[in-house]
This record gives structure tokens, sequence and C-alpha cells, in this order.
């Protein structure tokens, strides 16, 4: 027994150390598991091909995106534009015709000073309206309805009782609004009372009329024409209590016209691909939200906390670029079929959803030049650049709008350019980047001693604190972003905890080694059965 003893401890060292040394073997290779899976999943979609094989679907298909979307927004821009031209034109001919003293200015409006001024111009409308057959060069027709004309329409809101004596300094108003209606038919002339009431108790008098047309810029392009209705309104408004703003606008509906078929199924096969995208790159997202086992496995191995730029690495912020543009794509796709088929006449909204889906596609391009490394520094230093941005925008903002503040305030009653605050803005923009300095100078030249000597010293102090100041330190902070991130390149220096992780993988993607890898969640699994 005592001889048996020694023989016994020692098999039991032997196979104590065989168990350590096995589960020292098996820990390492779960590590270079993981690193490897890790190596795949931020390699491009041409080293993904080398290393498994794998068609690079999704570069295929948004190259196809691409190249469909930006000719479905050029279609539609063609078509829009013709749209545009057709509404303007018909606008500027109804200003003619039913607006008296109308000139060629491009204004919405214009005032009314007199009462003579009022009745005549009202009074003008409806006999423009009644003689149109004979007035009008252009296929302009009354509408019908069970062939009866529409009539035009006049409406009117008064205060029910207002007496108003400025000499004695009284008045007496009723706030409440009353209505009245005129008919005008093409054929009968018949009049409810039109103007029946004190032109001061009148808050406005609104006028409407429908008319037809055919749209015929079509047929210079070969396709059939479209028909139209206009659904004009005249506007005259007591907004100041001196005058009346007359002002004229119309709105677009369909009646009937040509489908194209062909375009339908083009713009269907869009909404198909940008589906699929939309799929394909929400399982990228999915697959990297699963990957961020990376910081429990970096926190039981290595005793560190993995940063939340390295956890955030895993989103590709490319693919969230790219399923919004497919959103986007998707639902200006489908306004543009509801035109098309003359359902609806949305053109600036599918003009905003095409327009900002084509944009981000193309900024998207970026993504792809990026697997250059000579292109990929731009890439680099605006991701590196924009948290410093953002913080920067933030304190520059305060002082911004402390100037629009005070401008509007000061500067408004002197200068129509700080008229209101929106205008403030945008003219303390233009002053930022150089534009009409002179000019803005020179409209407060006139004015009190006081306002000019603020004047001065406010424009002054803006431009010199912002050109000479604060564009040349945001200038400074991105080319520092820039100098840091050749540094690192040229050094060859991991930036991150999770890069220098990476990059202890030597495996390259034509190794073969890839393949015989296993699913990102079974990897992940074994992962966390090891921490166990």
């Amino acid at each position: 027994m005592d001889e048996s003893e020694p023989l016994v401890r020692s098999e039991e060292r032997r196979l104590n150390s065989h168990c350590r040394w096995s589960s020292q073997t098996m820990e390492t290779k779960v590590v270079e598991n993981f690193r490897r899976r890790l190596k795949y999943f931020f390699m491009n979609p041409c080293e993904k091909y080398e290393a498994r094989g794998r068609k690079p679907w999704k570069l295929i298909l948004q190259i196809l995106k691409i190249a469909i979307i930006t000719i479905q927004l050029v279609s539609f821009g063609l078509s829009n534009g013709m749209m545009v031209t057709f509404r303007e034109e018909n606008l500027m001919t109804f200003r003619h015709l039913f607006l008296k003293e109308q000139k060629d200015l491009q204004l919405g409006s214009y005032a009314l000073y007199t009462k003579k001024n009022v009745y005549d111009h009202i009074y003008y409308i409806i006999h423009r309206y009644i003689h149109l057959r004979n007035l009008t060069v252009g296929n302009l027709a009354y509408e019908r309805i069970n062939g009866e004309y529409t009539p035009l329409l006049v409406c009117q809101e008064f205060y029910r009782n207002s007496s108003i004596y400025p000499g004695n300094e009284t008045f007496d108003i009723d706030p409440q609004i009353e209505k009245a209606v005129g008919l005008f038919n093409a054929r009968w002339y018949r009049c409810c009372q039109l103007i029946c009431v004190c032109v001061s108790r009148l808050l406005s008098v609104n006028i409407y009329l429908t008319l037809k047309t055919i749209n015929l810029q079509t047929v210079r392009h070969h396709e059939l024409p479209d028909c139209y209705d206009f659904h004009v309104m005249v506007g005259d408004t007591n907004d100041v209590t001196n005058f009346f703003s007359l002002f004229l606008s119309f709105c677009l509906s369909f009646l009937a016209g040509k489908i194209d078929y062909l375009l339908l199924l083009f713009d269907s096969v869009v909404i198909l691909s940008c589906f699929t995208s939309l799929i394909l790159c929400t399982r990228s997202i999915i697959n990297g939200i699963q990957l961020q086992f990376f910081s429990i496995f970096f926190h039981v191995y290595y005793n560190k906390i993995a940063t939340w730029s390295d956890r955030m690495e895993f989103i590709n912020g490319w693919y969230i670029l790219i399923i919004v543009s497919d959103i986007l794509t998707i639902a200006g796709s489908a306004l543009k079929i509801g035109i098309q088929t003359k359902f609806l006449t949305n053109y600036d909204v599918c003009s905003i959803l095409l327009g900002t889906a084509t944009m981000l596609v193309w900024v998207g391009v970026i993504r792809y030049l990026g697997f250059f490394k000579k292109y990929n520094i731009l890439i680099l230093t605006l991701r590196a650049a924009f948290p410093n941005v953002i913080r920067f925008s933030c304190c520059a903002a305060m002082i911004y709008l402390g100037y629009c503040f005070c401008g509007w305030i000061v500067l408004g009653p002197y200068h129509d350019k700080f008229r209101t605050l929106d205008k403030v803005t945008e003219c303390l923009f233009s002053l930022l980047n150089g534009d009409d300095m002179y000019a803005t100078f020179l409209r407060l030249r006139d004015k009190s001693y006081i306002v000019w000597l603020f004047s001065r010293l406010y424009l002054y102090s803006f431009i010199s604190l912002f050109i000479y100041m604060v564009l040349s330190l945001f200038i400074a902070l991105i080319t520092d972003t820039y100098e840091t991130v050749k540094h690192h390149q040229q050094d060859k220096v991991p930036v991150s905890q999770l890069q220098a992780f990476i990059a202890e993988c030597r495996d390259q993607p034509e190794s073969g080694i890839y393949q015989t890898d296993e699913e990102p969640a079974s990897c992940c699994l074994s992962t966390c059965c090891c921490f166990g």
C-alpha cells in the first residue's frame, strides 16, 4: 500500500496538469476563433469574398440602386419641371386676367387704399370671369357638373356691427363675425348683395372660381396631354386697417390623362430593390449587435471594460444611412406612382423624399471609396472630428443666437434684413460667409446717430469675431484631427482597444481558414459557455 500511494499521486498530478493544459488550449482556441470572427465582420466585401467565396450581394445591390434611383430622379425631375413651368405660366395668366392693373412683376400681392379701388377690383374679377371666353387666348373653359356651370363664389367676412370714430377716440365693435355669399354664373348674372356693408366692418372678400384646361406641353414630347382643374382663389384681406391686401392663388387637380405603365413597372422595381436592401442592411446591423459580446469577452479575459466608442463600431452607420435612404425611396416611389396614376398631386412632398433619398445614396458612395486607403482618410477624419465639431458648434451657436436677438430688437425697425428673427439669422449667415457686406452697412447709413453707431459696433464685432476667430478655430479643429488620423495611418497604430485586439489575428482572407469558422451566433454561444 505504501509503495502504491506515490504512483497514484503522480498519476493525479499528471491528469490535473493535462486538464489545465487542455483548458488553456480550449480558451486560446476560443479567443482566436472570436478574434477571427471579429476580423471577418470588419472586412470589406472583396475581402469577404476571398475569405469565404460569398458573393457581395449588398455591394452589387447598392451599385444597382445608385443607377436606378438616379434614373428615377431624373425622370421625375423632367416631369416635375414641366409641371412647375405649367403652374407658373398659368399663375401669371390668371393674375393678368383677374387682377386689375397687374404688372409684369413677381409680386405675390399688392395693396388697395381706397374704397373705390376695393369695389372696382371685385367687380373687375366678376366681369372678367363672365366674359372669359371672349378674353383669353388659352384653352380655358368653365367647369360643368351635371350639365350646369359651376358658379363663381364671392364670400365676405365682416363684423356684425362696427362704429369707429378716430377723431373722438371711441369705437364700438361687435367681434362676432358674419358671412355672406354671392353667386355669379357664366350664363346668368345674379348677385346676392355683393357689398352691403361698410368697408370698415369688412374683414375679407374671397372669390372662388374653377376653370378647366389641357396641358399641351407634353405633346411636344410625343405624350398624350393631361386634363386639369384650376381652383382659383382671389383674396382681399383687411389685415392692416388702413389698406386691403389683394392676392391670387390656386391649386391644381388631375382630371384625366394617359398612364405610363412602363414607368410604373420601373418604380415597382425600385421599390423592390430598396426593400431587399432594407432587409439585408437590417440583418447586418442585427449581426453587429450580436457581436457586441466583445465587451463581455474583453472584460472576462483582460479584466478591462470596453469603451462606448468600441461598442458603437459594431453599429455600422453606413447601414443606417442606407436604411433611411431605402425608407425615403420607398415612400417617394409610392407617391410617384400615385401621381402617375392621377390619384395624387403632391409633387413637393414627392420631390423632397426622392431628392433626399438620392442625396443619401450618393453620399453612401463614400463608403465604397473608403475601401481604398488613400480615400479612407476623409471618412476617418469626419468620424474622428464629429464629436469635437458638435461641441464647438454648440458653443458658437450661443454667441450666434445672442447676436441674432440683439440685431432683431435694435436694428429691426430700421433695416428690412433684421425685421424678423428668421431674416436676422439669414442675414448674419450671409455676412459670416462674406456675402452682401457693403449693402448691409449702406442701408443703415441714414438712420439716427445712435442707431448708426450701434450698427457699426454690432456689425464690425460680429464679422471680426466669427470670420477671423470662430471660423479659423473651426478649420484648425478639422486640420488637427486630419493630422492625427494621418499620423495613425502612417505608423499603423491601432486607435482603439477593439482594433488592437483584432490586429493580433494574422490570418489573411485568402488563407482558407475562414471557410471552416462557425457562424457568429454559435461562436458567441460557445464563448459565453466558456465564461461559465
